[in-house]
């Protein structure tokens, strides 16, 4: 426990995290081995210019959508384990 009370383990966190779309015979990468934590009590801001994922990168953090490689962990559990 941190000085503030609450827990220091990470309640939702992402490791090697991507996606990507086949379009005709080219696949286009979108995230690629992102890494993510955020605590209990963490504010966070996700910025980038159009197109750039962050709705895709939402959806996946959110269980919307599933990854093509890494995983998403929410509270100690593997989303896709979740079903």
């Amino acid at each position: 426990m941190s000085e503030s009370g609450m827990s220091d383990k990470a309640v939702l966190s992402c490791r090697n995290l991507g996606k990507s779309y086949e379009e005709g015979p080219e696949s286009v990468v979108v995230l690629s081995g992102l890494q993510l934590e955020l605590h209990p009590g963490e504010r966070v801001a996700i910025v980038g210019s159009s197109g750039s994922g962050k709705s895709t990168l939402l959806n996946l953090l959110g269980g919307l959508d599933t990854p093509s490689e890494g995983s998403v962990w929410l509270a100690g559990e593997e989303l896709s384990a979740l079903g």
